[in-house]
C-alpha cells in the first residue's frame, strides 16, 4: 500500500475562503464526497467514507477545489473514525469561523458493521 503517515501531515493551510456577501442572511450549505478514505490505524487497510460538511457560513465560505485536495490529504493517514469528523470539524472551524457546523462521515462496512461519526459545532453567542 505504501508509505502511511499519523495526522499531524494534514496542513489546513491549503483550504481556501471566499467572501459570503450576504453574511446577514443565514443560509445552510451542504457539501458532499463519496471519496473520501483514509487508513485503519489496527490493520493498516484503506477506509472508506461518505463525507458530508453542513454549515452556516459566517462571512466566508469554503473554497471547493481547496476542500477536495484538503479530504485527498487523509488517504494515507492512519486516523481512527472518531478522530477524523473532530479533526477535519477544527480545521474547518479555524478557517471559516462558521456560525454552525456538523462534519458526518459514513464508513463503508469493516467487519460487517457500519459505522457513522458525526461532530458538531455552534457558535457561542456573544453577550
Amino acid at each position: 500500500m505504501g508509505k502511511t503517515f499519523d495526522p499531524s501531515v494534514i496542513d489546513r493551510s491549503i483550504l481556501e475562503t471566499f467572501p459570503y456577501q450576504y453574511h446577514y442572511r443565514p443560509i445552510h450549505m451542504e457539501h458532499a464526497t463519496d471519496e473520501f478514505t483514509c487508513v485503519c490505524p489496527f490493520s493498516g487497510l484503506p477506509d472508506q467514507a461518505t463525507l458530508t460538511v453542513k454549515y452556516i457560513p459566517g462571512e466566508l465560505c469554503i473554497e471547493l477545489k481547496s476542500l477536495k485536495y484538503y479530504f485527498y490529504s487523509f488517504r494515507q493517514v492512519k486516523i481512527f473514525h472518531e478522530h477524523v469528523v473532530n479533526k477535519i470539524l477544527e480545521d474547518l472551524v479555524a478557517v471559516l469561523d462558521p456560525v454552525e457546523m456538523t462534519i458526518e462521515a459514513k464508513f463503508t462496512l469493516r467487519g460487517g458493521i457500519a459505522s457513522t461519526a458525526i461532530a458538531t459545532y455552534k457558535k457561542e453567542e456573544k453577550s
